[in-house]
This record gives C-alpha cells, structure tokens and sequence, in this order.
C-alpha cells in the first residue's frame, strides 16, 4: 500500500493540540457551552467515521491475525517462533529493509538538489519541472513496473544490461515513486528558512559550502528526516512494483504476504509478517511525527522568502535535476508509451485497437475498456465515501481544545485513521473475503466491496491533505462568527467551508487516483466479470502472447493517463485560486 502514515513534509500553520492563547476568547472567558444539537453533530462525526474503521478495516485485519495467531481459537505462539525460524522469512525482511533504505537514500541524495533548484531559485519552466515530479507519486505501481520491465527487458534502450528483475530495478522504481515526496517535502520547508541566517555567515566570511553546511543544512534536519521516514515507509511496503517487476531475491514484506495468503494459504506465516511489517511502519511514523514536531517548534519560516534567480553556481544541481526528471522521471514512460505503438518489429496502432477485445486466445473475459469503464465507477465511489470519512475526520482533528484530555483524544484519533497505510493491502482484501463473507455484511459478492476496500486504502490521504488546510484556520475566526450570531453550522459554512472546499479538489484527486491504481487488495477482491483495470494489466503481462504483451502496454499507457490527468487537473485547479493553502503531496502525511 502506498500509503502509510506521519508527516511526509514541513508543517502547515500550527496544528499542535495544546491549548494556544489566540484560541482564547477576549477577556478569558470561556465561550458559550455547546448545544444539544452541536454535540450530536460533533458525536456523529466522530462516531460514524469510527464505525466506518472498525468494520472495514480492524475488524479484517484482527480476524486474519487471529486466525494465523490463534487456530482454533486458542492462541498459539509457537507458531510465531516457528515462522521466525524459517530462512525465507529473514530472507524477505532482509531484502525488504535492504532496498528500502537503498532507495531512502538516493531519494534524499538526489532530492536535495532537486529542492534547492525547484523551491529556492527561479527561472523558467519551473513551474513544469515541479509537475513532472509530482505526477510519479500517484501513478499506479503496476503501471511503474511494467514501464522499467518494457526498458530494462529485449528490446528496451537498456534491455543488455540485465538490470530486469533486478535489486538495482526494484530501487530505481521506488526511487522514481518517491523522489518528489522528498523534493517538495524539503523544498516546502527551504523556500520558508529566513536567508538572513546565511547572510550573516556570508558576511563573517563563511564559504557558500561553509553556510549552507552550518546554517542552512541543520535548519533542513528535520525536513529531510521526515521526507526520509516516509518515502522509507513506502518503500518498504511496495507491492506492485516489486511483483511485476522484481525477480528471486527482491519480493518485500508486502508481496510475501500475498504468496503465503494466495498461494500457499499460510495465513499463519502471513500474520507474523503483517505484525512484523506493522512495527517496521510504527517505527517509520514515529521518526516521521518526532521530525514534524522539530520542523514545527524549532524553526521560525518566513512565508515572504522570494525565489532567487538562478546563477553559475546552481548549474550542477540543475543538470542533476535535469537528468533525473529525464532520465528517471520521464524515460520509463516514454519507453513504455513508445513500445505500446510496436508489435512485431514495426509501429502500429493495434495494440490499442485491440483493447476492445478479450486477448489471444481469450485471456480476460471482459474487454480492457469495460474494466477501465468499471474501474472509473469503482473509484468514483471509493473517492466520495473516503472525501466524506476523511472530512468529517478532519474537522474533528483540526479543533484546538482547551483541554489537555480532549486534546490527547485528537491526537489519537488522528493516529487511528493513519492505520490503514501502516497495514498491507493485501491484508486488508484478504480480510474483506474470510469477514465479510457471512451475514449481517455479506459483500464478498456484492459490488461495493471494491470501493469500500479502496475507501479504506484512501482516507489517511484525504485526511492528510485537509488538515493542514483547516488547521491554517485561526480559532478566533470562529469565535468572531459566533459572537455575531452565527450558529454552528454556519460557522462551519462561513468559516471552515471555504477551506475545506480549496483543499477539497486535491483531497480528491489523491482519493480517485489512489483507487483507480489500487491493486494489492483489488486483487483478492476483484470478481473475474467485473475486475479492475490494474487486475486486467496485471493478467495481460502474466499471459503469453505478443498480442497480450502488447495490450498489456497499451492497457499502462491508459491507466498511467488516466491517474495522471486526474492528479494534474486537481493540482491545476489548487493553483489557479487565490489563497490556497499548503494542501499537497508532502502535506498527506503530517
């Protein structure tokens, strides 16, 4: 899942919990007492949102650990030991944590630079270059995967190095997911550091090197600490890339899970491993919140920082971008796009007029544009129940209570909805089918099991994305609408609306691109009339055949539109209005 769950960059406006003095009213007097009806609304919006989890998604994820952990209904441990014993599970962890901090580390390596280029200078096309790093985060992995397999494999422009299937393939895919997170998660943070500091090092005779080394450097600590966490986070719970594209040796947690559910039906093994992976994420998180908290409480930013025009000394960063955005961003798409139009030695359209057809030999059993089609209505839902979960979720977190109770409850009612991204999808689909499948909530069959499992996949990030928006909001904003009669619900209209309206647009970009690629528990979940377009990608790269082979090219190329034409558009409607707040990738996870 891609998800997962703290702050992937700098903070918004003050969200701290703790009582704030502005929050106060004039005078010290404590505002007036909330009514019947308020309370129930606030009740409701806790209480739904709630319910929503539990059903959906602790109660799968506890029945299948239960199951591994406690056959029979009495626990059993030994099981536990048995599973740590075997030498495919360390072999697992160890190349999971192996690529992961691999591609950590290039991430933050060539992500510095990146942000110094993109966020602290100006010139032109700038503004492009930040797009075409942001879009790779929302592409589906099995998309990603197939576009380094069609590059890496005969073929491709580097089909002779024998990178495919590789740990050095495997990273380089994380690393062109992850590569914008912690460029504009640092960036973010740069273009806000008051350059006065680097000044007066300058000034006492300091080097460039010497003043970005001593003062600006230990200022992006906490930005790059919290980028790192999370693009870790991520790598390390990789799905689809890895499956379509890693070989013996390069599967991580996450994918071994799906083999020992869907294969091997060790539900056993499979539960160690998602408690395993579950303390791997928590350790994650907790870097990422303790770097958040250091970004919001130890540095004064500026939000009138003006971007410098680029000058001799930036050119090395420059090009490292540069050849980073083309070679890795870029390259991979365009190899895939561009072999799509090949078949047989030659260019031709056929693999996209073949689309409206079942395969050779009769590989799915509904056309590539009716899974799309399905796709489409599966997201659209699955967006919509996740905007109104994430919603009512995020105005709850986003209040600042007096008291150090309520405010404690918050916290952890913001850590709650983070949970989903700390717990495999594959976890959670497989979940879906031994829970749901008997009454009162028999979905197994049902249509809406798809966007409801996606829902759950989608609402940290819609959460993420929304708090740092409402948060912005100054407490006595609020109050002053009260004061002049408004009632609570026009408070929120007046007050709350707007902004949740303005980050609203991207929450639900990040919602329907999310759901349109998900494919880690689509893949339990999909049944064979009405599957999903990442499950029909996935059953045409696994078919043989070129006709196959080449609408399962063709199939990416549309899906890796599809979620980007999605994602550009909402990003393209944020910056067009005025006064938008700091909502986007980097702000998902704060």
């Amino acid at each position: 899942m891609k998800g997962s769950r703290a702050h992937a960059g700098p903070p918004g406006p003050p969200g701290s919990t703790e009582p704030a003095e502005s929050a106060r009213p004039a005078g010290g007097r404590a505002g007036p007492r909330p009514g019947a009806g308020e309370r129930a609304g606030w009740t409701l919006a806790v209480g739904l949102p709630l319910a929503f989890l539990t059903v959906f998604f602790a109660l799968p994820v506890a029945t299948l650990v239960a199951r591994g952990l406690a056959p029979g209904g009495r626990p059993d441990l030994g099981g536990v030991v048995e599973v740590l014993a075997r030498e495919r599970t360390w072999r697992v962890i160890r190349a999971t944590l192996i690529q992961a901090t691999a591609a950590t580390a290039v991430c933050v390596v060539l992500g510095v630079p990146g942000a110094a280029v993109l966020y602290r200078r100006s010139f032109p096309g700038r503004g492009l270059l930040r797009t075409v790093v942001i879009v790779p985060f929302v592409l589906p992995g099995v998309v990603v995967g197939i576009a380094f397999h069609a590059l890496l494999t005969a073929g491709g422009p580097l089909g002779g190095t024998g990178l495919d299937g590789t740990t050095t393939a495997v990273v380089a895919a994380m690393v062109f997911f992850n590569y914008g997170l912690v460029v504009r998660t640092v960036g973010t943070m740069w273009a806000r550091l008051d350059p006065r500091a680097v000044e007066a090092a300058r000034t006492l005779g300091a080097s460039p090197w010497r003043a970005w080394r001593t003062v600006t450097l230990p200022s992006l600590v906490p930005a790059i600490a919290s980028a790192a966490s999370v693009a870790f986070l991520f790598c390390a719970t990789a799905y689809g890339v890895v499956l379509v594209l890693g070989g013996s040796g390069t599967g991580t947690i996450e994918t071994e899970i799906y083999i020992l559910t869907a294969q091997d039906l060790d539900l056993r093994a499979a539960a160690v491993l998602s408690i395993l992976q579950l303390v791997v994420i928590a350790v994650a998180l907790s870097a990422a919140e303790r770097a958040r908290r250091a970004c919001q409480t130890g540095l004064a930013l500026r939000l009138d920082v003006p971007a410098r025009r680029l000058g001799g000394g930036d050119l090395p960063a420059l090009a490292l971008t540069l050849a980073v955005v083309v070679g890795l961003l870029i390259g991979p798409i365009a190899v895939l796009a561009a072999r799509s139009l090949r078949r047989a030695g030659r260019w031709t359209t056929a693999n996209y007029t073949d689309l409206s057809t079942t395969g050779g030999r009769n590989a799915l059993r509904v056309t590539v544009w009716e899974a799309a089609a399905n796709s489409l209505r599966v997201a659209v839902t699955a967006a919509l129940i996740a905007l109104a979960v994430g919603a009512a979720v995020s105005l709850v977190v986003s209040r600042r209570p007096r008291s150090r109770v309520l405010a404690r409850g918050l916290a952890l009612l913001d850590a709650v909805f983070m949970l989903p991204l700390g717990v495999s999808a594959v976890t959670v689909g497989f979940g879906f089918l031994i829970t749901l499948a008997r009454p009162p909530l028999a979905l197994t069959r049902s249509w809406w099991i798809l966007p409801l499992a996606q829902a759950v996949v989608a609402v940290p990030l819609v959460v993420r994305t929304l708090l740092p928006a409402l948060r912005a909001i100054d407490p006595r904003q609020r109050e002053a609408a009260a004061a002049l009669g408004a009632g609570p619900g026009r408070v929120l209209a007046t007050v709350d609306g707007p902004h949740l309206l303005r980050a609203g647009g991207l929450a639900a970009g990040f919602a329907l691109a999310t759901s349109l690629g998900e494919f880690g528990a689509t893949s339990f979940l999909a049944r064979p009339r009405t599957p999903t377009l990442p499950v029909v990608l996935y059953r045409l790269i696994g078919s043989p055949g070129a006709q196959n082979q080449g609408m399962g090219l063709a199939a990416g190329v549309v899906l890796a539109a599809g979620t980007a034409g999605i994602m550009l558009a909402c990003e393209r409607l944020q910056t067009a209005r005025p006064g938008r707040g700091r909502e986007g990738i980097d702000d998902r996870h704060e």
